[in-house]
């Protein structure tokens, strides 16, 4: 990569970033397209988040993805968000323009093509998603939109109950999500048929918790298929438990690259080549 005075620069908001494949990702994109334009981890702590997105465009940047944990905590500071996001309430892609920002989310529509290469069949599924933060919200107006019965468990209920009230509200025509607790998962599971399980917490990424956010005493059932939005390292925690228990797994690679794809054509209005993508973050 040749940085000069011409370079379009576009980064990663989150904390820790450490971890990511963004990166390498967006780079390889931009090399074979010829672009001369560099992607930058930026670890920002939540403290520094106002400050950082005056930076933004100050420095000149064309745009920025958010992670953990911003993708909520930026809607208030960009100077427009494109609707879908404003409904389900999080922001995973930043453009900028004019000095500008406008707050998009791919994160849904990444998730939701990702899900359909798995060929998974949403509609009237019953699908159990844990954690309720910004990925959360993206992943539930998906499964919503895809007309599947959603769960949505979280450790603190207010937290699934705000998120549920949310995108019944921002979705008045899909099924109602359920808010509940990991107190109630084993309830939840009783009964439910090929259902689909999906993480959205960061417990076992890597740097994070060495854990698994199914709690010790509730069987998987091994008609479940299990996704865990985490993807480094490849096989989680929580994919290693649900494979022992006979289930089928991804982890979010998949969605990794896709919403990478969208958020790459939003910034520089070309279409990257997704297998150049897969094939920079494949370890």
């Amino acid at each position: 990569m040749n940085i000069n005075g011409k370079t379009q620069l576009i980064g990663l908001l989150g904390w820790p970033v450490g971890h990511s494949f963004s990166p390498a990702m967006h780079n390889a994109a931009a090399a074979a397209l010829g672009l001369n334009w560099a992607y930058v981890p930026l670890p920002v702590r939540p403290e520094s988040l106002i400050s950082a997105l005056g930076g933004l465009a100050a420095l000149g940047f064309r745009g920025a993805n958010v992670t953990v944990p911003h993708k909520e905590a930026v809607l208030p500071y960009l100077d427009a968000v494109y609707p879908t996001a404003q409904t389900i309430g999080a922001v995973n892609t930043i453009v900028i323009g004019d000095g500008r920002l406008t707050g998009f989310n791919t994160d849904w529509s990444g998730f939701l093509a990702d899900l359909e290469e798995h060929g998974l069949a949403l509609d009237g599924r019953d699908c159990v998603v844990l954690g309720a933060g910004g990925a959360a919200r993206a992943v539930v107006y998906a499964l919503l939109r895809a007309g599947a019965r959603v769960a949505v468990l979280a450790r603190r209920p207010e937290q699934a109950e705000q998120l549920a009230a949310d995108l019944r509200e921002g979705l008045p025509e899909a099924a109602a999500p359920r808010a509940a607790t990991l107190a109630n998962l084993a309830g939840i599971m009783d009964g439910a048929y090929h259902p689909v399980i999906i993480n959205t917490t960061p417990l076992g990424m890597a740097g994070a918790e060495a854990a698994s956010p199914w709690p010790e005493g509730v069987p998987l059932p091994g008609d479940a298929f299990v996704y865990d939005l985490v993807y480094n390292p490849p096989q989680t925690p929580l994919m290693a438990q649900a494979a022992a228990a006979g289930c089928h797994t991804a982890n979010g690679l998949g969605m990794l690259v896709n919403q990478a794809a969208e958020a790459f054509e939003l910034w520089t209005g070309r279409q990257p080549e997704r297998a150049v993508m897969r094939q920079a973050v494949i370890v």
